[in-house]
């Protein structure tokens, strides 16, 4: 039988909650894991009314925690709703306050980052949402550092998400940082979604109709994954590809939001996280087998990467 995890994720909805974000949090911290062999998180939804209608009137929510719940959470995702001029409960802010003040996480997909705003728990902090909003949330909040154009934020115990599929990327981050990149992977296996978005990507991914029959990089990636032992660079890439390097910078921005060589580092850094936490201790053979060089090297990119020294990454995720 799965283990209990002693992690409470409580997850808040509101009066037109989207229910897509409520689903994709479900999915992410509320399933049984038996494949992993233990349960991730203890995930709990709850509202400030026994009954909450849905976005647009979809459906009633009923049968869930009320809001004491939220007094409980380790991590507390806001509710996030499209009427975003409609002030929230007092009660709800007030919720969201508490948790911020005893040191909870905070999780705001979509429009959840204006509950976090109106709650006055990102003033001075960097935070996103979705681009069809950005100009209105610059209006209404000011002293918040909106950064419009990428997938999610971390700013450490705040964390909002862009666009709807972009709390799958949220989500996967926070598992990541809180289990390592291979329990990230298996969640993701089991979502049949991308394993590593970086937070950085752009929102808007161009996908223009081809003006030949295809230019998928799919292959490319492949190709350069099952070679990232070796002093791959992005000149490389565009001559395996078959393309000049400005070419493989447009396809990269189209297809995936980012660059050649951000994705070619992020996936490197993955490879050496999955090294460490199955065991491997020596620091420069995991460098030369993620094509990171030196051990040196290693240690500040996971750092930037992860916050986390080796040593520490080890500690906190290497299988015991």
């Amino acid at each position: 039988m799965a283990q209990e995890s002693s992690h409470r994720v409580v997850l808040v909805v509101d009066d037109n909650s989207n229910p897509f974000e409520l689903g994709c949090a479900t999915e992410i911290f509320g399933l049984r894991r038996p494949e992993i062999g233990r349960n991730l998180y203890d995930f709990r939804i709850c509202s400030p009314e026994p009954r909450t209608p849905m976005r647009d009137g979809f459906f009633t929510l009923t049968g869930v925690g009320g809001l004491d719940l939220a007094d409980s959470a380790d991590t507390l995702i806001v509710p996030n709703r499209p009427d975003v001029e409609t002030p929230r409960r007092p009660a709800l802010l007030e919720a969201v306050r508490r948790a911020h003040r005893r040191g909870a996480r905070l999780v705001g997909f979509c429009s959840g980052a204006f509950t976090l705003a109106e709650a006055g728990v990102l003033d001075g902090r960097r935070a996103t949402a979705h681009w069809q909003w950005a100009d209105a949330f610059r209006t209404r909040f000011p002293s918040v550092r909106l950064e419009a154009d990428v997938l999610f934020v971390d700013d450490g115990d705040v964390l909002t998400a862009a666009g709807s599929a972009a709390a799958l990327d949220l989500g996967l981050h926070i598992v990541r940082r809180d289990h390592g990149a291979d329990i990230a992977n298996a969640v993701s296996r089991r979502l049949v979604f991308a394993a590593h978005r970086d937070g950085g990507q752009r929102q808007f991914v161009e996908r223009p109709i081809p003006d030949v029959p295809d230019e998928s990089l799919a292959p490319l990636l492949a190709w350069a994954q099952a070679r990232l032992d070796r002093p791959l660079s992005v000149p490389e890439l565009a001559a395996h590809a078959a393309v000049s390097p400005a070419t493989l910078h447009r396809r990269f921005r189209a297809q995936l939001g980012t660059t050649p060589l951000a994705w070619l580092t992020g996936e490197r850094i993955a490879l050496a996280c999955r090294l460490i936490e199955r065991g491997e201790a020596r620091l420069d053979v995991v460098a030369r087998s993620c094509g990171l060089g030196t051990a040196t090297n290693l240690r500040a990119l996971l750092r930037r990467h992860t916050g986390l020294s080796p040593s520490q990454y080890r500690s906190r995720f290497a299988a015991r």
